[in-house]
């Protein structure tokens, strides 16, 4: 198998590290080829905080996946997240050189590299720069001005910023397991990919992804990306709670949010009980589920208050901005029971729970129909656009290049005009048997005499 034919996406995650590889089949659906997953060690809240810890788990995953996919992976696309992360909205504008011309693809990126050369603030550093709606001349709101004639090209963008630090030593962790660092995606716009429909995203929605140490958001309208944040806590911060809050292990606190955690008390037996195992010979240990809810209750408003917060500061309570598709969660936060429920009554908005399984052909035993892989998947769909984009790249080059072949080709008789003082160095240096044979032939004589004939005429 070539290393044209697929792509690999690698979340790098507070709690796990998963590598994905994958390629897209005939019917435009994702084929997953293997999966890598590691516990995710040197990275706190989306930031990596241990380097060479981070690239050993990167390399457990990547080895992992290679070995179930039977391919060897040299680039990824990465997704980045972390408190570090902001964004802000910017106007710019270019004037066209030739506005008879239609507008293309290379007006477009002009106009987002004259973005990225906005001034931040020290040790920040461009990851995105998203076109959000354009400006032709005196015509606004439109969404594809590729085609279009005009001189003042002008955009609105959302530009994501992030630390400088940050984004290098993900960069190095990758660079360092062996690996080529392909693209660099904010990690709710790739969970976005993959749980999100186009109606939703033009009704208006909010993607909330819940994962270990932060939680995400990206707000949609009118098919634009219009905000995107980073909320510093996840469902860390929730095991944290219970592990205090219980006087039990960081393993057993995990293992109870999973397997019976609750996100509405109300909904919980005063009477039910789970038995934690104690350690070295201690007495085993009974906690209440309703208890363990109340732990789980508290701080999970908490983050949908923070949601809440976000949304109120874009505007999604008022008509213009209103978002009609709700809220979608996802991510291994969203896994907790009644979750949807304490959501709805937070936010005031219909919510769901997104899965990214129904973009993949082949997950027969739905291993990744959890919300937790939505990420992981989003940035395997983000890889294999690039690599869409760049096989439509060479295909017009291959084009263009057969084209200019058979131009040559219909006029063989045509020769390259050799500069004058070549040709008389070529004339010196030619043997006289060769000059013999390039002498004029009798009928090439004749033209030579008529042509003279005509010129002194019209003297």
């Amino acid at each position: 198998m070539e290393n044209q034919e697929y792509s690999v996406g690698l979340d790098i995650g507070t709690t796990k590290i998963v590598a994905i590889v994958g390629r897209r089949n005939a019917h435009g659906k994702i084929e997953i080829l293997g999966v890598g997953k590691a516990k995710s060690l040197g990275v706190h809240k989306g930031i990596v905080n241990n380097i060479s810890q981070t690239i050993n788990s990167i390399k457990t995953a990547v080895a992992e996946a290679q070995s179930s996919a039977g391919v060897p992976i040299h680039k990824v696309t990465v997704g980045i997240a972390g408190k570090h992360i902001r964004s802000l909205q910017h106007s710019d504008y270019i004037m066209r050189e030739h506005p008879d011309q239609y507008i293309t693809e290379d007006d477009i990126e002009k106009l987002k590299d004259q973005v990225k050369k906005l001034v931040m603030l020290p040790g920040e550093e461009i990851i995105h720069v998203l076109p959000q709606e354009y400006k032709v001349d005196s015509e606004g709101e439109i969404q594809e001005p590729i085609g279009m004639h005009g001189k003042r090209l002008e955009a609105n963008f959302h530009v994501v910023v992030g630390q400088m630090g940050s984004i290098r030593n993900i960069a190095r962790c990758v660079r360092e397991a062996g690996l080529e660092m392909e693209a660099l995606t904010l990690e709710p716009l790739a969970s976005s990919e993959a749980v999100l429909t186009k109606e939703e995203k033009e009704a208006g929605v909010a993607i909330v992804d819940i994962g270990g140490g932060t939680t995400d958001i990206a707000i949609f309208k009118d098919n634009i990306i219009r905000h995107t944040c980073v909320i510093p806590y996840g469902g860390g911060i929730i095991t944290d709670d219970i592990k205090e809050g219980c006087s039990i292990i960081e393993k057993h606190a995990e293992q109870l949010k999973v397997k019976f955690g609750s996100s509405v008390p109300e909904l919980e037996k005063d009477s039910t009980y789970v038995t934690i195992p104690g350690l070295h010979g201690r007495p085993d240990k009974e906690i209440s589920l309703k208890v363990l809810a109340q732990i789980i209750n508290a701080r999970v408003e908490e983050i949908l208050e923070m949601v809440n917060t976000e949304l109120k500061g874009y505007g999604a309570f008022e008509q213009k901005k209103k978002l009609i598709a709700g809220i979608v969660l996802t991510g291994g936060g969203s896994n907790l029971r009644n979750l949807r429920q304490l959501a709805n009554y937070t936010t005031g908005f219909d919510s769901r729970i997104g899965f990214a399984n129904e973009y993949v052909a082949n997950d027969k035993n739905q291993y990744l129909k959890g919300p937790e892989f939505a990420t992981s998947i989003g940035l395997l769909m983000e890889s294999l656009k690039i690599r869409d984009k760049k096989t439509n790249i060479s295909e017009e080059e291959i084009i263009e290049e057969a084209v200019a072949k058979s131009e040559i080709v219909a006029q063989p008789n045509a020769e390259v005009e050799k500069p004058q003082q070549v040709q008389q160095i070529e004339e010196i240096s030619q043997p006289k048997s060769e000059a013999k044979r390039n002498k004029p032939t009798f009928g090439q004589s004749i033209l030579d005499k008529v042509k003279k004939f005509f010129e002194e005429v019209e003297e």
